[in-house]
């Protein structure tokens, strides 16, 4: 891992200054993932997910740069995340308590700094202050290198979900307990 890289929490509140390179992060992330991926409908998302009851962001610098985060929130009663899942799964895995499961709904790092146990990093930091008893994240099918490192820290798959909204491709659904270890495998 780089030897200047500074990991910082957010809460909703103090993260609203870092709105505009968010967007940077993600769009320089997302450059070669298709039309999905732009700017009106991810500050559509950052709008919808920031205000979310335990909201946090972890930002990761390298310098003044900021290269790359990670977010999410605990899944309330009412939420939607698990609209459209697609494979059958044991009765009860969709309750939620606003206790039971934190989603992370982004972990980006910019392209030129990917692949330098960054990503990792982020993971670990925001992992390692929940107290849920599992997490949730969602990932592109043929996004090999995120499902490896997923697999490596500890993530399973457990059924696929195609959300509500328009173009929505179909994920993944991988879980993690809180207590799991992670391998000492790829990042």
């Amino acid at each position: 891992m780089l030897e200047n890289l500074r990991l910082r929490h957010y809460g909703a509140e103090r993260a609203q200054e870092l709105v505009d390179q968010l967007m940077d992060v993600y769009l320089d992330a997302h450059s070669e993932d298709g039309p999905l991926y732009n700017a009106q409908r991810y500050q559509r998302q950052l709008t919808l997910h920031m205000p979310r009851a335990g909201w946090e962001l972890v930002a990761a610098r390298v310098d003044r740069e900021l290269v790359g985060y990670i977010y999410g929130f605990p899944l309330a009663p009412d939420t939607r995340w698990w609209d459209g899942i697609q494979e059958p799964i044991p009765v009860g895995f969709t309750h939620e308590d606003g206790q039971r499961t934190f989603a992370i709904s982004e972990l980006l790092v910019r392209r030129r700094w990917q692949r330098r146990g960054i990503a990792r990093a982020l993971h670990d930091e925001l992992m390692s202050s929940r107290t849920e008893e599992r997490a949730t994240l969602l990932v592109r099918p043929a996004n090999t290198a995120a499902r490896n490192a997923y697999r490596a820290w500890g993530w399973q798959s457990v059924a696929s979900l195609r959300p509500a909204w328009e173009d929505a491709p179909t994920f993944m659904v991988l879980t993690r307990k809180r207590d799991q270890r992670p391998s000492t495998g790829a990042e």
